[in-house]
């Protein structure tokens, strides 16, 4: 097979993967983060959401969609007090960008999750430019041909990526976060190449962009600040400079965070619940192999690990490959970018215990140069050993494929988190005649989002009875005494409050199925 049949496919794989960041695009339910994205840039707040729902009465469902929808004569303005009051680790960039979509094509699920997969396709384009950057601005070795190969087979692993397919079809920053740091990297290396001051502003512009759509990316500026630190000292007056005036129009999101820290604390404590080195493990190698593969038969089957073996075998013996082949500020810059946001991570889980590592979408900083150590290796081996690089090659790309196929006809995938099982308990409620579902704020607090979420899909005569903390359900059984005669009683992921009073219930003959 020659080269210019080999780009042919790769152009087939890219068109493949930007029609699948759009097909089914409202298929999956909505995961509760998404409904948080979606009434905060509406302009509510989860306390005023809570206050109006959770009154001891019995609602219909429908009355759930208008959170999904903006708030009558609210503004921008109220956008950002929901972030600031009650979310202030997330910066309100994509949130007011959400809104004015809102504004313009409506609320519905294909609509709202357009928007980030339109986003993603900017950084196809990005990758390819950053990958002809990363690989010609410190080495004489490439000629024009071969590092438009290599970026052409990044922008194809982009493209088709499982994981980065999932996230452009999220309403939530991820698309956003990835456009960001392909942006800034590839603005980083011409600033360094050529240091004229209009590289090292749009530098800085994409710096500001990154923090405001996600502090996360704070991680690779560290990235960034420990390559230039080791490899490029004499620019790093101009990196700190420009950095530094990306912080300022950032500043005072600082103080909002800052002054908030209670509240940022409280709302991503559960990153800080220890969990043993095996579980880290077992995510790190489903999150990395996830850009390649996304198939599994269960967390804890061994076969879920055996299948990720060869793509995780992909990935490190491109590093290695890395290291081999290329010139030390290269191989540095690719790498740092790639492991050292995954490191800090580590290190802090390790250290002060707790998951932060092993939450996939907080790996969004490594991905995009992940992707591009491992188009180095497919494109060397393509060159120099045609048949061992074509079918390794192959491998990648069926096995993206298939993942892909496979994910596009489901209601729901791991990326939905707690919400994973909302699409079962939809079609369990939606069978019964009038069923009512029951339900606090839970344990941990995301019912309310759940239960917006899950509110599009039930059918029409579904209610809903939602209590306020500590509220006793035997007198709201009481009160209502016929209304819930006869009719199909569900309890969806009750606190343990109330699960403590629906067990003595039970005991009395009330009936329920419980939905966790």
């Amino acid at each position: 097979m020659d080269n210019r049949a080999i780009r042919f496919i790769l152009i087939i794989i890219i068109i493949l993967g930007i029609f699948f960041r759009f097909y089914n695009l409202d298929r999956k339910i909505y995961w509760h983060d998404e409904v948080y994205t979606i009434f905060r840039s509406a302009g509510f707040t989860r306390d005023e959401i809570d206050r109006e729902l959770f009154t001891n009465q019995l609602i219909p469902s429908r009355e759930l969609l208008k959170y999904l929808d903006i708030k009558p004569k609210s503004s921008i303005g109220d956008t950002i007090r929901s972030l600031v009051t009650e979310d202030p680790q997330h910066p309100p960039l994509y949130f007011v960008i959400n809104r004015f979509w809102m504004q313009l094509f409506g609320n519905s699920t294909f609509s709202l999750r357009f928007l980030p997969a339109l986003i993603s396709l900017i950084s196809l384009p990005l990758i390819y430019y950053l990958t002809l950057e990363t690989f010609r601005s410190w080495t004489n070795t490439e000629t024009s041909t071969q590092a438009s190969f290599m970026s052409l087979i990044a922008v194809a692993l982009l493209a088709l990526s499982p994981v980065d397919i999932l996230f452009a079809q999220t309403v939530r920053q991820y698309s956003s976060l990835t456009l960001g740091i392909i942006a800034s990297a590839y603005f980083l290396i011409k600033a360094l190449r050529l240091s004229r001051l209009f590289n090292w502003i749009y530098f800085s512009l994409s710096v500001a962009f990154s923090l405001y759509i996600h502090p996360f990316f704070a991680l690779n500026l560290i990235a960034f600040g420990l390559f230039v630190i080791l490899l490029e000292q004499k620019k790093l007056l101009s990196f700190l400079i420009f950095s530094s005036i990306a912080l300022i129009p950032y500043s005072p999101w600082i103080v909002v965070m800052l002054s908030n820290l209670t509240r940022v604390t409280s709302t991503t404590n559960w990153a800080t619940i220890d969990v043993g080195f095996d579980y880290l493990a077992k995510l790190w190698t489903l999150s990395f192999t996830s850009l390649f593969f996304d198939l599994d038969v269960g967390f804890n089957n061994i076969f879920t690990y055996l299948l990720r073996l060869p793509f995780l075998l992909v990935i490190i013996g491109s590093v290695f490959y890395l290291f081999k082949n290329t010139p030390q500020k290269t191989s540095f810059f690719v790498f740092f970018s790639a492991f050292i946001p995954f490191l800090i991570l580590v290190s802090a889980d390790l250290v002060l215990g707790g998951k932060r590592s092993a939450v996939t979408r907080y790996l969004i900083s490594c991905f995009p140069f992940v992707q591009i150590v491992v188009a180095h290796l497919l494109s060397k081996l393509i060159t120099t050993r045609k048949t061992i690089g074509l079918t390794i090659t192959a491998l990648v790309f069926i096995g993206s494929i298939s993942s892909v196929v496979v994910s596009s006809q489901a209601d729901t995938w791991w990326n939905k988190d707690l919400s994973y099982n909302n699409a079962s308990h939809i079609k369990i409620v939606n069978q019964q005649k009038e069923p009512i579902v029951i339900s606090d704020l839970g344990n941990d607090f995301t019912n309310t989002g759940d239960l917006i979420a899950m509110s599009p899909r039930f059918n029409d005569d579904v209610s809903l009875l939602l209590l306020s903390a500590d509220y006793p359900l035997t007198k709201t059984i009481d009160s209502l005494g016929k209304q819930l005669d006869s009719h199909p009683i569900f309890i969806f992921r009750p606190s343990q409050h109330l699960l403590s009073q629906l067990t003595t219930l039970k005991l009395s003959g009330f009936d329920y199925m419980l939905l966790y």
